[in-house]
């Protein structure tokens, strides 16, 4: 198999797929502690997609991708052209798609419904299981906030803020967090938000998304230094929560993103 962003990546690696990996590409952060076997290091064909030279040197059967966009006539190949070079190839069904509206919005039984489905795809039905029982018991344990403090996830952007909106994984970790994200009623998973917006919008606290490319540090910077933003309450009190990007989209590590968030909340 390739992996092609690092949620794929990290569920096979937790579903005791190891052995089956030949490559990955456009991983968004080192491989987690523990979750490999020890001394296993990704073979990584490219920071970003593949060359078609490159992912068929690899020699895969599989392509398991992270985003819909990873799969096109601008990507790999579209799914009718790799099967055609005997390459099957499964896309994470809650894959972001960017610039389009849901009205359902990702709950943690979508993610719980895809680790099933890979699991049952390459004979880690019980690993599977196992996964979602921790995880559905993780959840239970988390501090309950309620729904008391207000968030806005600030995913990127310096001249449009990237932000979280009500129907994707950012919406559905600080949901499970228990904190009320103020772009709910945004029937998008991420979408720009103008900064007149952003600024009144004016959450108990901003989450932050930390990325090798662009740091919480930065966008933390970006506010305080922003003529209006600095207005904000979060800004001037310093309200900040931080999450590693690698979380963010639907995988296996969401848990962590909640846990960390529901965490830091309580301390608000």
């Amino acid at each position: 198999m390739v992996t092609v962003k690092s949620t794929p990546l990290e569920l096979l690696l937790a579903l005791g797929q190891s052995s089956r990996i030949v490559g990955s590409a456009m991983l968004d952060g080192p491989v987690p502690q523990g979750l490999a076997p020890a001394e296993w290091e990704p073979n990584v064909l490219a920071d970003q997609l593949p060359s078609r030279e490159v992912l068929l040197a690899a020699e895969p059967d599989f392509v398991f991708a992270g985003w819909e966009s990873n799969l096109g006539q601008d990507g790999l190949g579209t799914r009718t052209e790799l099967l055609g070079l005997g390459i099957n190839t499964y896309v994470a069904p809650p894959a972001c798609v960017f610039g389009s509206e849901n009205s359902d919005p990702l709950e943690f039984d979508d993610v719980f419904d895809m680790i099933s489905e890979v699991g049952a795809m390459f004979d880690a039905s019980n690993e599977a299981e196992s996964i979602i029982s921790d995880q559905r018991s993780r959840l239970k344990a988390i501090p309950k906030n309620d729904g008391a403090l207000s968030a806005l996830w600030f995913s990127s952007g310096e001249d449009v803020p990237f932000v979280g909106g009500g129907t994707g994984t950012p919406s559905m970790i600080m949901r499970a967090a228990g904190l009320t994200n103020v772009a709910e009623s945004e029937a998008q998973s991420w979408f720009s938000m103008p900064w007149e917006s952003f600024v009144a919008s004016d959450p108990d606290v901003i989450v932050l998304v930390d990325a090798p490319w662009n740091s919480a540090e930065k966008k933390r910077a970006l506010l305080e230094g922003h003529p209006a933003a600095s207005s904000m309450r979060a800004v001037k009190d310093e309200r900040f929560i931080v999450v590693d990007f690698a979380t963010t989209e639907a995988g296996v590590r969401n848990i962590d993103a909640v846990e960390s968030i529901a965490n830091a909340a309580a301390s608000q």
